[in-house]
């Protein structure tokens, strides 16, 4: 059997480590959560990453949802999963697309929010549609029940969130920036994100 460059260069680290002394176990007693606060203090923290990463951030309960969802897209053409609440979208000047991605604006929920870092996830589950849905529009508007739907941090958001499903995490608009660091909106997804922190009371049927 011909020798290669791998075997030599793996026969030597075999060599040098071959009396080494077993290292210990590496300790895995991370902490789960380094913002513990009330759920009230939670929902302060997703605001403020939520604003740190250029999101717009609104307080609404089930009494104004409707009128705030109608002031954020103004007159834009609107698109909405067909199982949306439809007491989200009841103050609509315009009739809303239904499951369709080609529009200026999208209105869903979202899986969970994550306050530590300020970040939305969706799962295709109730309300948020399928995920070219919200990649396409310029606008995006993301519900959030809270605190139900609101988390600490990302150890305390996995468990909750199945793996086989279509993940999409969103920490702001969309954003990239070239090798001079120019920062440019709306290259892979929506160039404006628009967040409701909706009260409890106000579940998908």
């Amino acid at each position: 059997m011909t020798t290669t460059d791998r075997d030599r260069i793996l026969g030597r680290i075999r060599a040098a480590v071959a009396g080494a002394p077993e290292p210990a176990p590496v300790a895995r007693d991370y902490a789960t959560v380094h913002h513990p606060g009330t759920p009230d203090e939670l929902v302060d923290l997703l605001a403020e990453n939520l604003t740190d990463y250029r999101a717009h951030v609104h307080r609404a309960d089930p009494d104004n949802v409707a009128g705030l969802v109608a002031r954020l897209v103004g007159g834009e053409s609107v698109t909405v999963p067909h199982d949306l609440p439809a007491e989200w979208i009841s103050a609509l000047t315009t009739a809303a697309v239904v499951d369709e991605p080609l529009s200026d604006a999208v209105i869903t929920g979202c899986a969970l929010a994550i306050a530590e870092t300020g970040t939305i996830v969706l799962d295709a589950g109730p309300g948020q549609g399928r995920r070219a849905l919200t990649l396409v529009p310029d606008h995006h508007v993301c519900v959030v029940r809270v605190p139900e739907q609101l988390v600490a941090s990302l150890p305390t958001a996995l468990p909750r969130l199945d793996p086989g499903r279509p993940l999409t995490w969103i920490s702001g608009p969309s954003a990239t920036s070239d090798i001079e660091l120019d920062r440019v909106e709306g290259v892979h997804g929506p160039r404006t994100l628009d967040v409701i922190l909706l009260v409890s009371g106000s579940r998908p049927r």
